[in-house]
């Protein structure tokens, strides 16, 4: 199995209310890919965090393997997500792969 774990900040110029909404968002179409792109079995996306964090969500999923991450980079229903919200709206992106 593959984690697959990114912190993100948001753009500095999106309001509080922006902020809130693209947080939900990229949880939703992010977590609404499991069924979806094959080998991707959890998706948790974190967006409440304590006033200690620096970053401010969180993406924690797991893969089958290193070729299902393969897989979930390029997959269609994958991009669409990244494309349309994430990127948009994300200054900074921190990203760490490992086998579980």
């Amino acid at each position: 199995m593959v984690r697959h774990i990114i912190l993100w900040q948001l753009k500095d110029e999106l309001s509080e209310e922006e902020k809130d909404r693209v947080k939900v968002e990229i949880k939703e179409g992010l977590e609404g890919l499991v069924g979806k792109v094959l080998g991707l079995l959890y998706v948790n996306v974190q967006i409440d965090k304590l006033k200690s964090s620096n970053a401010d969500l969180m993406l924690f999923s797991e893969l089958e393997d290193e070729e299902a991450l393969k897989g979930y980079a390029v997959h269609p229903e994958h991009v669409k997500v990244a494309d349309g919200v994430v990127r948009p709206n994300t200054k900074q992106r921190v990203c760490i792969d490992y086998e579980a």
